[in-house]
This record gives C-alpha cells, sequence and structure tokens, in this order.
C-alpha cells in the first residue's frame, strides 16, 4: 500500500510502499499520478531503480519528451546522465531557477531522475512552488500577469556562444549546443494546469527572455522582480538526495534548481523526461 508523507513545506512528499523496479498495476499508477499532480514533487526512497525500470516508469506516467540539448547514455535513446566528476570545476549545471524546456513548442509535463552516484554531503535539488506563488500575489497583479505572453528561448544556455556552448570545456555532461537554441516561442506567462486547473507562473528569467509587447527596460525588471518572488522561501522545498531514490516532478508547476557542497565526489543522476499530454 502506498504511503505519502507531506512535506513540511508548500510542495513535496516523500512515497513509501511501492517498487518501481516491478510492473505496476493501473490502480498504483493512478495513486502515483494523484501524488504527484497534488504534490507536484514525489521521492521514492531506496529503490535503486535501473534503466530498464526508469524507461517502463516513465513510460507508464506518460511516455518520454524530446530532449534537445542531451545527448542519451550509451545504448539508451530517452535516457540522460546528469553528471560531475569528483575533479570537475566547471560552473555547476542547472544551478539557476527555471522549469525544464519552457522554450519548446509543447513543453514536458515532467522531469524524473533516478540516483546512481550520491555524494555524502550536498547535491540537493531546490524546488519553488509556482501554483502558491501566483496564488500569494495580490489579486490585481494576478490579473495583469495573467494577460501577459512570456518569450521563451534557449540562447543563453544552449546556443554555441550560450553558457553551455562552444568555450565551456572539461564537463563531463554530454550536453550538445546547436543554432536551434536562438529559436523562441510564446507560452502565456501564467498558465492553467490541464491536469488539475491550477494556475501557475510558467518559467522563469534565464529561459524567458521577453515579454510580448512589452520594451526590454520595461520587460527586463518586471521578470527580475518576478523571479525573487517565485523563489520566496516560503514556496521553495529542498531535496536532500539519498542513494538509491527516485525524484519525480511537475514540470508545469514548478522551478528547480540544482545546488553544490560536495565538491571532490562524484554525483550522477539518470534522467528522462515525461512528455506532455496530447491535446484533446
Amino acid at each position: 500500500m502506498l504511503e505519502i508523507t507531506p512535506s513540511d513545506a508548500s510542495c513535496g512528499a516523500i512515497l513509501r510502499g511501492v517498487n518501481l523496479n516491478s510492473t505496476l498495476a493501473d490502480d498504483t499508477v493512478a495513486s502515483i499520478r494523484a501524488a504527484w499532480l497534488k504534490h507536484k514533487v514525489i521521492a521514492f526512497p531506496d529503490q535503486h531503480l535501473d534503466d530498464d525500470g526508469l524507461e517502463r516508469f516513465t513510460e507508464v506516467m506518460g511516455g518520454f519528451g524530446h530532449d534537445p540539448f542531451f545527448a542519451p547514455i550509451e545504448g539508451r535513446q530517452n535516457i540522460a546522465a546528469i553528471l560531475r566528476e569528483a575533479d570537475e570545476d566547471t560552473p555547476l549545471f542547472a544551478e539557476n531557477w527555471h522549469t525544464d524546456w519552457s522554450f519548446l513548442e509543447n513543453p514536458p509535463a515532467g522531469t524524473c531522475l533516478a540516483a546512481r552516484d550520491i555524494p555524502p554531503v550536498g547535491g540537493d535539488t531546490l524546488f519553488a512552488d509556482q501554483v502558491a506563488a501566483f496564488a500569494a500575489l495580490p489579486l490585481e497583479r494576478q490579473d495583469y500577469l495573467r494577460g501577459l505572453t512570456a518569450i521563451h528561448s534557449a540562447r543563453a544556455a544552449y546556443s554555441p556562444d550560450g553558457t553551455y556552448g562552444e568555450k565551456d570545456k572539461g564537463r563531463s555532461m554530454a550536453i550538445r549546443p546547436d543554432e536551434s537554441a536562438l529559436e523562441t516561442r510564446r507560452h502565456p506567462l501564467i498558465t492553467q494546469h490541464p491536469e488539475t486547473g491550477e494556475e501557475a507562473i510558467f518559467s522563469t528569467f534565464g529561459y524567458i527572455v521577453g515579454i510580448d509587447g512589452l520594451p526590454d527596460e520595461e520587460a527586463g525588471p518586471l521578470l527580475f522582480e518576478l523571479m525573487a518572488w517565485q523563489s520566496k522561501d516560503e514556496f521553495v522545498y529542498r531535496q536532500k538526495w539519498q542513494p538509491g531514490m527516485v525524484v519525480l516532478w511537475d514540470n508545469r508547476s514548478v522551478l528547480h534548481r540544482a545546488t553544490g557542497g560536495y565538491e571532490g565526489h562524484r554525483r550522477e543522476l539518470h534522467r528522462t523526461t515525461i512528455a506532455a499530454p496530447a491535446a484533446i
């Protein structure tokens, strides 16, 4: 029987009583999905999920989404390694708040990470509840933000001149930047979750490069102010990793970012992206 322990933050929960390496019954999948939608971030301790199991779990949770700038691990098409070697001195990967692949035409529903090599200290992942962040805004501010359309792009991160571009040397992760990162997509700044109906602030400064109809000198300060609000402590959940843990989050409801503090230790997680449901 599934045991759910909510965190004391605005999102996040620990799930026990299920073996993700096994074939999951339909009612178990439904219970996991319900917990995922409710808590937005769910962690499964002591799973030691192998790559076959990770793929099976991803399939039942919605199937594989598109990973435009990660090369898959050898022998797999849909699993990427989030890897940092013990002696690596490149800037930390994904240390800024973001929503995965928000610059795609159809951003993914979620992301799943399975622990492979967990350092004894550091390496926590932070999540910021964007449903709670939007709900806490004054009503007038909510109304204003509902009318805005954000311009998304991966150019700052994954273009040849970006953070993980041609000048990024010595990184152990298999990142593959290219010119497609210069493309832009438009999404409402405030989105309604297709399964829960909840409103959330979608993505943040970094992948959002502008606001439709606003000059840069107005859009920039607005996005910086909003980013500070989105990541306030009252909306943040800190996930501490354990060996064998699996973590799944809802890309439509939370921001996330990596943290360091494990210098001199190797860290590796295997990652899959969960596709957004097909439009009805």
